[in-house]
């Protein structure tokens, strides 16, 4: 069948809207007509292939959608479900049987090849294999999917706000929520305050942390910060010195906890070196291949520790869930980060979404 796309043809070029082809979902495998997508800063980064995903590609891996098909062997979903996608594992690897898919040890051959899981693509141009991406490739008005990228949500919720739960507010919140796990009434700072760190801030407030506080450098990112629970606000261009700020806000003690999200080494060394004795850094913000940051060792000799974060540390099927929950709780409103666009505004959303001036572009497909 027929379907459109946003195709990324060549490295760092605008994305084009085209028509293509997908083929029948295989043994295992789902048909989704995309409702909504998020566009993540990944799918930027791979379109300007700091991270070498071959081309041409349909990027988009925060797909929100209704199951129109199933494939042999599926039985979580069925034609009508309203499902998210996330990230794909091969179910299969010592990670994935020890309930940890997100560490799945073919996760960049899944996610990153352009192949799904058997070697082969889904999408096609001319009788030219267009790769894919996530194992979803959700810039689409179609996609086929594996039934392990797919989380079956409620219907009681919007469709179109649930796409981002697939990668990047899933990924910030469970940073905190799955890995970090912070005491009641414990200390954490947020570098960067985009998608990921603001629902990383956002779950710092669900987790009872006490002292919440948010670094960046536009003011009204800091302003939204507030509103979603920080108790302090730091912009870099106003203070002479972030980690002497931070431990002055924390009675000279540094931070119990913090997350580093936005790639610069820089800043992942401050949200090291800005933490108390027992302290511990999530980093996910994700810099080209090769990137190196410098620490000093005497700071990591005193029980402090650094970890990286993958998806948010959790079971997409599990954890998106518990975020709807909260989200219908009042708890979580992810929605705030929000700001719609059209497919065919796909390039100007990129946009928009590089200057800061949109925090979570979504794409409405159909």
């Amino acid at each position: 069948m027929l379907t459109k796309a946003a195709v990324t043809y060549e490295k760092g070029e605008p994305f084009k809207i085209d028509t293509i082809t997908i083929d029948e979902p295989k043994d295992g495998e789902v048909l989704v007509r995309i409702k909504a997508v998020g566009i993540c800063h990944t799918d930027l980064i791979v379109r300007d292939q700091y991270y070498p995903v071959p081309l041409p590609a349909v990027l988009g891996h925060e797909g929100a959608g209704v199951v129109e098909k199933v494939g042999n062997g599926v039985t979580s979903v069925q034609p009508g479900d309203h499902v998210v996608l996330s990230f794909s594992s091969c179910g299969e690897c010592a990670q994935c049987l020890s309930g940890n898919p997100y560490a799945c040890q073919k996760f960049f051959e899944l996610n990153f090849s352009g192949k799904m899981k058997d070697g082969t693509c889904r999408l096609h141009k001319d009788h030219q294999d267009i790769a894919n991406f996530f194992g979803q490739s959700s810039f689409s008005q179609y996609v086929v999917a594996s039934e392990r990228n797919v989380v079956k949500v409620p219907k009681d919720v919007p469709l179109e706000i649930l796409g981002p739960l697939g990668c990047g507010i899933q990924t910030g919140s469970g940073a905190v929520l799955n890995k970090l796990k912070p005491e009641e009434g414990s200390s954490i700072v947020i570098f960067g305050c985009g998608s990921v760190g603001l629902s990383a801030l956002m779950a710092a407030k669900v987790a009872n942390c006490t002292t919440i506080i948010a670094v960046d450098l536009q003011d009204n990112r800091l302003q939204l910060a507030k509103e979603l629970g920080a108790t302090h606000t730091i912009n870099p261009k106003n203070v002479s010195n972030v980690v002497e700020e931070i431990k002055t806000i924390t009675g000279g003690e540094g931070v119990n906890y913090s997350v580093e999200t936005t790639s610069i080494p820089a800043v992942l060394r401050q949200a090291v070196d800005c933490l108390a004795t027992l302290g511990k850094a999530a980093v996910i913000g994700a810099p080209p291949v090769g990137t190196e940051v410098s620490l000093d060792v005497n700071t990591i000799l005193f029980e402090r520790s650094l970890t990286g974060v993958l998806l948010g540390s959790g079971v997409a099927q599990l954890f998106i869930p518990k975020l709807i929950d909260l989200y219908k709780k009042g708890k979580f409103p992810f929605d705030k980060l929000i700001k719609f666009y059209t497919l065919e505004e796909i390039n100007q959303a990129s946009e928009d979404s590089e200057k800061g001036i949109t925090i979570k572009p979504v794409l409405k497909v159909s």
